[in-house]
């Protein structure tokens, strides 16, 4: 049989008394008078023939059958309002901070040539990068949301792919391939100089993952030994840009250079495709307007990509 509408009402009245333990916190909260307070309460006790509350002039307390009634209406209710939270929340126009923890490579790559359009679409929107190249646990900084690779996400966060799958690619310049040749196999390397990356957060050397392109898929790791390391990828870029030696980039990041014959790559066959970039959140549930306007903007950059490159999503 369908609750009438009037007995939820009262319910809800129960609740916020309940949970205020006062009938004048409860009246203050709910904009109401507390005799009016009062009254739903004795109707509903007298509907339900059950006592509720235990209450004298300075006191109150919940009987037995009270506390029974509130531990089933409390999640319900506490549902309810987030429900009705995030639907004024989808509505409302995207503003504030967002503090957001990105990899030196995803800003260059997903923030900067796009920030004037996203400040420009939400002008009430302010935007803090805060630069990592290791995993960030953004509840634990206070932070609002994250870029990183899949490959490096902690199973269980919240993340949607903002670009779509990416490949490792080896590159050098023209005029170090008419000096040294071209490796047509990752054993090959040996005989060139590959400069190397290292990362800040761990210090560790990036090594070189690659996959055989016949049926036995064999993998194959090699560390970088040239006579160049760097920290910065765009420093790494220039060196091989100069002929310096080869160096491993993700793809999206020298395709222009690529396009224009600035560099060339090799061993692609070699190079699987491998999960993109992801931005992660805290949660999915009360997503604010800004946490959700950020999202829906990177997705939409990524279908764009993805339609001009033919990329996999």
């Amino acid at each position: 049989m369908p609750i009438e509408p009037s007995l939820i009402s009262s319910l809800t009245w129960f609740a916020h008394i309940a949970r205020n333990r006062s009938f004048t916190k409860a009246a203050t909260e709910m904009e109401v008078t507390r005799a009016a307070l009062s009254q739903h309460l004795k109707g509903l006790e007298q509907r339900l023939n059950v006592r509720l509350l235990n209450r004298t002039t300075r006191d109150m307390s919940l009987t037995e059958e009270g506390r029974r009634l509130l531990d089933v209406l409390q999640p319900a209710l506490t549902a309810i309002e987030r429900a009705v939270a995030e639907l004024g929340e989808a509505h409302a126009e995207p503003s504030g901070l967002i503090r957001m923890s990105s990899s030196r490579i995803a800003a260059r790559l997903l923030i900067e040539p796009h920030l004037g359009e996203l400040l420009a679409r939400y002008p009430k929107l302010r935007l803090e990068l805060v630069m990592d190249d290791g995993f960030t646990n953004i509840v634990a900084e206070g932070l609002d949301a994250g870029l990183r690779l899949g490959e490096s996400l902690d199973e269980g966060v919240v993340a949607v792919p903002v670009t779509p799958q990416l490949q490792y690619a080896i590159v050098g310049s023209p005029a170090y391939f008419e000096r040294h040749g071209k490796p047509e196999t990752p054993a090959d390397l040996m005989q060139h100089n590959c400069l190397a990356y290292r990362f800040t957060s761990s210090g560790t050397i990036d090594r070189w993952s690659f996959t055989s392109p016949g049926a036995e898929r064999r993998t194959v790791v090699f560390e970088p030994q040239g006579n160049a390391v760097f920290n910065d990828d765009d420093s790494m870029l220039r060196a091989a840009l100069q002929g310096v030696g080869l160096v491993q980039h993700i793809d999206l990041c020298v395709r222009q250079h690529l396009v224009h014959g600035s560099l060339i790559r090799v061993l692609g066959p070699w190079c699987k495709p491998f999960p993109g970039f992801f931005l992660y959140v805290p949660s999915r549930a009360q997503m604010p307007a800004k946490i959700r306007a950020l999202m829906n903007f990177l997705v939409e950059k990524r279908e764009q990509f993805a339609r001009q490159t033919g990329a996999a999503k």
